[in-house]
């Protein structure tokens, strides 16, 4: 005997147990159709009212645009400038990398990079007087920078 088998046969026959909710075994087909239609048309209403809804709300898109650019201007514009000097400095990093590249560009800038810093110290840094009229070069933009007469 296997382990799925009983060593007992059951004879009695096994009836039903009458459950309030599926009391009515018989199913009209008229009631059925006309609760299918129903509830179609009702998918119907809701698609429809979803749709006046997000058509609403696209037609309105414009409108809600500017407002929220009105409003956010300064925000945004800062926003932008940021991501693009960001894109700027990416720029100029990426081109600056593929000069070094070229065999003989890169000692040659590093050789006009020192001759200039020699000339600037000549120029400027050596005497007093010279500082001078660096310091009044630098205060001289300064103003123009932050608008001062």
């Amino acid at each position: 005997m296997s382990d799925y088998q009983s060593d007992t046969a059951f004879t009695e026959p096994v009836t039903p147990v009458p459950d309030p909710v599926l009391d009515d075994s018989v199913v009209d087909v008229a009631t059925s159709e006309s609760t299918a239609e129903s509830l179609g048309e009702e998918a119907t209403r809701q698609v429809q009212i979803v749709w006046d809804k997000v058509s609403g709300l696209l037609g309105d898109l414009p409108d809600y645009v500017s407002v929220f650019f009105k409003r956010y201007r300064r925000p945004i514009v800062t926003v932008g400038l940021i991501i693009a000097a960001i894109i700027a400095v990416k720029l100029v990093l990426a081109l600056l990398d593929a000069i070094n590249d070229f065999p003989l560009l890169a000692p040659t800038f590093e050789l006009i990079g020192l001759i200039y810093s020699g000339w600037f110290l000549y120029r400027y840094l050596l005497k007093a007087s010279n500082r001078q009229e660096l310091l009044g070069d630098i205060a001289a933009i300064r103003d123009q920078v932050l608008g001062k007469g």
